[in-house]
């Protein structure tokens, strides 16, 4: 009998991704992967889609992760959770990221601080009418679905608000349901991102204008946790349970307010970074499939 031990089986991970060409979080992650001996499927969802090679492909993988934030992506995460294959993230904590009045509610019941927020009626003169009510001016007017920043804006009266409503349902393919938000005066965005339960960054995101996140941010700048901060941050990952995310903050009069979540966070706000959280993502999926 021989006494050598056999070599351990290669951990495969799918990818998921939506760009023509490599990117550079691609990039970092094939160059990591390659590091640690990690054979990465890689899934374009930009190319042609052949099911049954999308089969064959998703059957090699121990555990597949989505690195791409377009809606396409969640329908390709859920073909592959039919097929019995385990993504980060699943397709079960889409609402959190993608519906901004469901996470307004659930932070309420959790009793996680976030800035107020009410759901406009379909009807304009009825929402004008709640915005009378909620009396926050400025506003912030936000579709509940959008990203980077898109379908946001800011309004200082009701004709402004009316204005801004009217566009939005215009501009859409739909007329989706639009919050009100409160503004919070000259904070900036503060973003938190954890791997599982540990927080692996922290970032000051300063913009020129009002709007806090997306394409709007200029300079970045790390910052210190708080107690509070890292109990927040926490509550939020548990509550969403989103395995890697990104948690947005605004501070008012101090204290900590949670904007929204991102499921497929950013990783190249400090580029010296970008090479340690993929480590710390393939380290985490590795843990995940034991």
């Amino acid at each position: 009998m021989s006494g050598k031990k056999g070599k351990s089986k290669k951990f495969i991970l799918g990818y998921i991704y939506s760009d023509r060409k490599l990117d550079k979080d691609e990039k970092t992650f094939l160059k990591v992967a390659n590091k640690n001996n990690v054979e990465l499927v890689m899934f374009n969802i930009i190319d042609k889609i052949n099911e049954k090679e999308l089969e064959e492909k998703a059957k090699r993988c121990d555990i597949i992760f989505n690195n791409s934030s377009e809606l396409f992506a969640e329908e390709i995460v859920k073909t592959f959770e039919q097929l019995g294959k385990r993504v980060v993230d699943s397709s079960k904590v889409a609402n959190y990221p993608e519906d901004k009045w469901i996470f307004y509610m659930e932070c309420r019941k959790n009793k996680i601080p976030t800035p107020e927020t009410i759901l406009l009626s379909e009807n304009v003169n009825a929402a004008k009418k709640e915005l009378e009510e909620f009396n926050r001016w400025p506003i912030i007017i936000k579709r509940v679905e959008g990203t980077h920043g898109e379908y946001v804006d800011k309004a200082y009266n009701h004709r402004e608000a009316e204005k801004i409503i009217k566009r939005f349902w215009k501009k859409g393919s739909e007329r989706l349901p639009i919050i009100a938000q409160e503004f919070i005066v000259s904070s900036p965005s503060y973003r938190v991102t954890l791997i599982g339960d540990k927080i692996v960054q922290t970032a000051i995101k300063n913009a020129k204008g009002w709007k806090k996140t997306g394409v709007y941010e200029k300079r970045i700048e790390r910052f210190k946790l708080d107690k509070k901060l890292v109990e927040i941050a926490k509550k939020v990952s548990r509550m969403t349970g989103i395995k890697i995310i990104g948690i947005d903050l605004l501070k008012k009069n101090g204290e900590w307010l949670v904007l929204e979540v991102n499921a497929q966070p950013g990783l190249d706000f400090f580029s010296v970074d970008e090479e340690k959280i993929v480590q710390e993502i393939i380290n985490f999926l590795k843990k995940l499939k034991k």
